[in-house]
């Protein structure tokens, strides 16, 4: 293909970063083949083989054809340049409502679903620093540093779901949301400097919010309840909740009333432990300006 007698090299495989479709997700795996199907149909009417359509919107052959079989998930941009290319008023370009909602991996869904409904959310992290609070980048570091190593795509498939639960800061009324960090993955440097910088500005601006505590657990002190890992509770307005603790009940999500004044109580008695909210940003302030 070419515009004015200069090639254009079609996005392929190897420079469209794209989101394969999880067979074990049934509510991903219909909506995007039912998705495909529609174009394919609309394609097929227009009379346009999939080589010419896949020019016309600025893709190759093959991913037209994994779009439309439903193995791939559409981008935005790939949907609106096809309801342009196919005449469709608005109705192809629409689609993307329901792709957007499975776009990210279906485990991810689900606790930004719970998130996302929660009116509070409290969250202890030992290893690393919570997904809410990290920038792009710093997720980007970790998620590369995984062995075996993701591909680029599901990297950065990650990375935008990982983002995209950050909307709950936006969210009116805003959820009661508290961290406890430990001090010694604020050192960590992880991605660099310059990362690591941007970080823990980060930190304070989500730490200023009205409705965020955010407080540090001191290296130096004694030993906590959440020495085994991660702790995380959150209440819906019902008045139910759920909560999950690695160090307790294998790990796996809770909403029995026992359990969960268990993990309510550890979490609690890590709060007591760390540094106030006051003290936690200064101590933040001062790693920024190197004073720790």
């Amino acid at each position: 293909m070419s515009v004015d007698g200069e090639a254009v090299r079609l996005r392929g495989e190897a420079d469209e970063p794209g989101w394969e479709v999880d067979p074990d997700d049934e509510w991903g795996v219909a909506v995007i083949t039912t998705v495909g199907r529609q174009l394919k149909l609309r394609r097929e009417a227009a009379g346009l083989r999939a080589a010419e359509f896949g020019a016309a919107v600025g893709y190759g052959e093959d991913l037209v054809y994994k779009v439309e079989g439903g193995k791939r998930i559409p981008r935005q941009e790939y949907l609106d340049r096809a309801d342009e290319v196919l005449g469709a008023g608005g109705l192809i370009a629409a689609a993307w409502e329901d792709v957007k909602k499975v776009r990210y991996p279906k485990t991810v869904r689900d606790i930004a679903k719970l998130e996302a409904q929660a009116v509070e959310i409290g969250v202890y992290v030992c290893n690393s620093i919570s997904g809410l609070l990290q920038t792009p980048d710093h997720a980007r570091a970790l998620f590369r540093a995984a062995q075996p190593p993701y591909s680029p795509d599901d990297v950065e498939r990650m990375v935008a779901a990982r983002m995209a639960r950050r909307s709950i800061y936006e969210r009116a009324p805003a959820p009661s949301v508290s961290f406890v960090l430990e001090e010694a993955t604020l050192r960590r440097e992880i991605g660099g400097t310059m990362v690591w910088r941007q970080q823990l500005e980060r930190l304070l601006e989500v730490g200023r919010l009205h409705h965020v505590t955010l407080q540090v657990m001191p290296t130096r002190t004694d030993a906590h309840p959440g020495m085994d890992g991660r702790i995380e509770v959150l209440k819906f307005p019902d008045g139910t909740a759920v909560g999950r603790s690695d160090g307790a009940f294998s790990g796996r999500p809770t909403s029995d009333p026992k359990q969960l004044r268990i993990l309510e109580l550890r979490y609690g008695t890590v709060r007591a432990q760390a540094l106030t909210p006051r003290e936690s940003l200064a101590f933040v302030e001062q790693l920024l300006l190197g004073e720790t």
